[in-house]
């Protein structure tokens, strides 16, 4: 069932967002008044289309892509016969090349706008989530995983800085834009003194998964009582709620989940424990034999540090947009450590298998409409890229066109569009199987396989 869940969400989701690209071509086309024949969402086979004044318009079976075919124009349908007649005046290459230009940028344009307005509606509706590093810090700072203590990092360190920038919410410590930037590093409060940690370049490479992310650094679940069980031995010694149990058996505690398993191992006749309250630490001593537990519930963690900050709908729209374009950003980023050899393209790349993964098994509207405004501006970005068969090899011979004020021959741009397309079907290929192979991977590493 959570297979379908994830296959619906980004069927869905592509669906919305290629429509939406083909339409941005397909509106500037008409606009200069060009012939458009098709409009498609999907590939073929057709599930349905009909007819609408000179274009038709489909909804085809593989949610992959989409495209329209304006007349005159060198795509991917690479209709050689009617490009051998002379030009006609509703046609894409009769136009001036400027008109062209802004027909091939119509998708991304209306890529970038529909990132940017879901971005801004989530920021408006659902406001953000806070994870106060201050209060972090105030409750014995991080917890340093395996990755954490690789790096450097050791538990009790309080984070202060990033690149020499304050720190205040939790979360900007394991923001990818942290490990992209070349001379990283933290800046950590560590047995009274300041100490620079440094990020390796490369260090990306091992973060760039949830797992990874999850091995990193993590904060203290404080001892703080938030209630007092009836007929416990805490209510029988007097503890209150907003104590915190500091000391057990000599032994100090800072973190809940490690108090728990100790009580629970616990085989002594009686217990020994210390709460703060206030400026004062408080001794109880109580029977414990035959007993497992002190009958206290803690302070849940996100009500001590995460705090949901809401914007009105003016201060929304940067936030919201600032959001969508730190998405390409750090696309740029990413391909710059690609390119250098930081990053690892094979644990980089994802694929539908990867992408629907990422939109989880359950319906949650405010994650769908988050994936779907990263995916568009994502589109957005690799549609731009210069390459043959995708509108950014089309803008980059229409500029080479207006700046030099010649026009590639037909056969070029039909032999680009050739070439462009086999790299395109490769990479797809590749992506999808490397989406594959991961699966095969993890389910491997931990016993899945047969």
């Amino acid at each position: 069932m959570e297979g379908l869940i994830m296959a619906a969400q980004i069927i869905l989701s592509l669906s919305i967002l290629v429509g939406l690209h083909e339409m941005g071509h397909l509106l500037a086309a008409k606009a200069f008044g060009m012939r458009v024949e098709q409009f498609s969402i999907g590939f073929p086979p057709r599930i349905f289309s009909f007819k609408y004044g000179e274009t038709e318009y489909a909804l085809s079976a593989i949610p992959l892509g989409g495209f329209v075919k304006i007349s005159g124009m060198i795509d991917e349908s690479m209709d050689k016969e009617a490009m051998k007649l002379p030009p006609k005046p509703y046609e894409f290459r009769s136009k001036p090349a400027w008109q062209r230009l802004i027909v091939m940028l119509g998708g991304i344009i209306v890529n970038v706008i529909t990132g940017v307005i879901i971005f801004i509606f989530l920021t408006f509706i659902y406001g953000e989530m806070f994870i106060s590093n201050d209060a972090i810090n105030e409750n014995g700072g991080i917890v340093a995983l395996d990755l954490g203590q690789e790096l450097g990092l050791k538990t009790g360190d309080k984070v202060i800085k990033i690149n020499g920038q304050e720190v205040e919410d939790f979360s900007e410590i394991l923001n990818p834009n942290t490990f992209m930037g070349s001379g990283a590093y933290y800046t950590v409060i560590r047995d009274g003194e300041k100490v620079n940690v440094p990020i390796p370049g490369d260090f990306i490479d091992k973060m760039n998964s949830k797992e990874a992310q999850s091995n990193f650094v993590s904060f203290n679940l404080p001892t703080i009582i938030e209630k007092v069980q009836e007929g416990s031995i805490a209510e029988k010694v007097g503890v209150e709620k907003g104590d915190r149990i500091v000391e057990i058996n000599g032994k100090p505690f800072e973190d809940q989940k490690a108090l728990v398993e100790y009580i629970k191992s616990y085989k002594g006749d009686s217990v020994d424990f210390k709460v703060k309250r206030g400026g004062d630490v408080l001794t109880f001593t109580h029977d414990f034999k035959n007993d497992t537990i002190l009958g206290v519930g803690f302070v849940n963690p996100a009500d001590l540090y995460t705090d949901q900050i809401e914007y009105s709908f003016g201060e929304s729209v940067p936030k919201g947009t600032k959001k969508a374009f730190g998405i390409v950003f750090l696309q740029i980023k990413a391909f710059g450590k690609m390119f250098s050899g930081d990053l690892s393209v094979t644990k980089s790349l994802s694929g539908p298998i990867g992408i629907a993964k990422a939109y989880g098994g359950e319906w949650i509207w405010e994650r769908f409409w988050s994936m779907t405004g990263l995916l568009s501006m994502v589109l957005a970005f690799m549609n731009l890229l210069p390459i043959p068969a995708l509108d950014g090899g089309h803008v980059m011979f229409l500029t080479y066109e207006m700046v030099s004020g010649r026009k590639p021959s037909d056969k070029f741009l039909e032999n680009a569009q050739k070439v462009g397309m086999a790299f395109l079907l490769m990479l797809m290929v590749f992506i999808i199987f490397n989406d594959i192979f991961k699966i095969e991977f993890i389910q491997n590493l931990f016993g899945g396989g047969s």
